[in-house]
């Protein structure tokens, strides 16, 4: 029974942030679409914003250990 907590959750602790990259990816690559000048701008936030996203996921992974 451990073992079915430990993968539930990771998994459903991987699921949210998964689509929250996507979506964020897809935000910037159609903003940098209809505005390749802003690139330089765009870029950073993206990334930023696909850091603190993983960074939920890894807290999931903690926990998924620590049960």
């Amino acid at each position: 029974m451990e073992g079915l907590s430990s993968a539930l959750s990771i998994g459903l602790g991987a699921l949210g942030p998964g689509i929250g990259i996507g979506l964020i990816g897809l935000g910037a690559m159609q903003a940098i679409g209809r505005n390749p000048d802003a690139q330089n701008k765009i870029l950073p936030a993206m990334l930023l914003g696909m850091a603190f996203a993983e960074a939920i996921a890894i807290y999931a992974l903690v926990i998924a250990f620590i049960k």
